[in-house]
């Protein structure tokens, strides 16, 4: 799917074996609110994106051509002068009633993280739904979302910043309608990394939520894969994958943002900006090996340096939804 920010509405669907594109033109990264807000403007989950249009969230469904647009979150925070305010939107979908609901996380702090407050919506996408706010449980951390979020046995999860150097696993149950934070232990970072140059994503490992950290990939080769073996117990296991030095030129110099996994446990990455062509890196961290694919067939005036691109595997076993607000 490709989109152009003067034309937030229009969209050119390509569909290269299995693959949507979506592209948009990023701000530059002055500071870590400007990556967060760039890695998450969209939202995948089953065959629908969310993205944001101005204050509202939108839905659509690439199969049906159906958008639909929410109404605004009425926060209860209000930005005091010199904060900044953010809102990013999760999907997630109940699998016991069948249900999607879209997950709103607003966040307000001072330069660099600081004086934070966030607060939390969810939306059931039914007809007559509404936005109800989210009352978090246990001991909680406000936070800036830093990652687009991965849907998991119907547990949206999401990496954030609680300050500029320490980051926590925000979790949401779309049947409960719960939410949790906790914070990560410093080991899974051997050297401590501001918001700005860490480079890491969830992605799902063998069922379980997993850290794909490749913060020292483009220089080092290097990728700290953590799993989360025992979520009560908050237990990691750790692995490091360090590449072949036949493959170190597919990474150096390119900065990669993750895109998720494939059903077979594959790490799909892609290019920040897209130049001369455009494809994917495919990472089977079980076997320590990276494949490169490239995509034909995308118009040239696409390659500038300001491409930014969200893209999704979608399985052939997904089935059209429609839905009615």
């Amino acid at each position: 799917v490709f989109s152009d920010e003067r034309q937030p509405t229009s969209t050119t669907i390509i569909n290269v074996t299995g693959q949507h594109f979506f592209r948009s033109r990023p701000p530059r990264f002055e500071h870590p609110r400007d990556r967060r807000l760039l890695l998450g403007r969209c939202s995948w989950l089953d065959v629908m994106m969310c993205f944001q249009f101005r204050t509202k969230a939108c839905i659509y469904n690439p199969s049906t051509k159906q958008l639909l647009t929410l109404p605004s979150v009425k926060s209860d925070i209000t930005a005091q002068q010199g904060q900044l305010k953010s809102t990013q939107y999760f999907l997630g979908r109940d699998p016991v009633n069948d249900q999607y609901k879209l997950f709103c996380t607003i966040e307000i702090s001072s330069q660099w993280f600081a004086n934070m407050r966030s607060e939390h919506w969810v939306f059931t996408l039914e007809a007559g739904g509404s936005w109800k706010k989210v009352v978090p449980l246990g001991i909680y951390h406000p936070h800036a979302p830093a990652t687009a979020g991965r849907s998991i046995h119907g547990v949206v999860h999401y990496l954030a910043w609680v300050d500029l150097y320490n980051c926590a696993v925000v979790s949401f149950d779309i049947m409960s309608e719960e939410v949790t934070t906790f914070l990560l232990p410093r080991k899974i970072r051997d050297v401590p990394l501001p918001a700005l140059m860490m480079k890491a994503d969830l992605i799902e490992y063998d069922g379980k939520l997993a850290i794909f950290n490749h913060s020292y990939l483009k220089d080092e080769g290097s990728v700290d894969l953590w799993v989360l073996k025992d979520a009560e117990m908050k237990k990691w296991s750790n692995k490091r994958l360090v590449l072949q030095p036949c493959q170190r030129h597919l990474v150096h110099d390119i900065d990669l943002i993750v895109k998720g996994t494939t059903k077979d446990g594959k790490v799909m990455l892609a290019p920040l900006e897209m130049r001369s062509q455009f494809y994917i890196l495919c990472y089977d961290v079980q076997s320590n090996d990276l494949r490169k694919v490239e995509i034909k067939g995308v118009p040239r005036l696409w390659f500038d340096k300001e491409c930014y691109f969200d893209l999704k595997f979608v399985d052939k076993s997904e089935s059209f939804i429609y839905l009615e607000i």
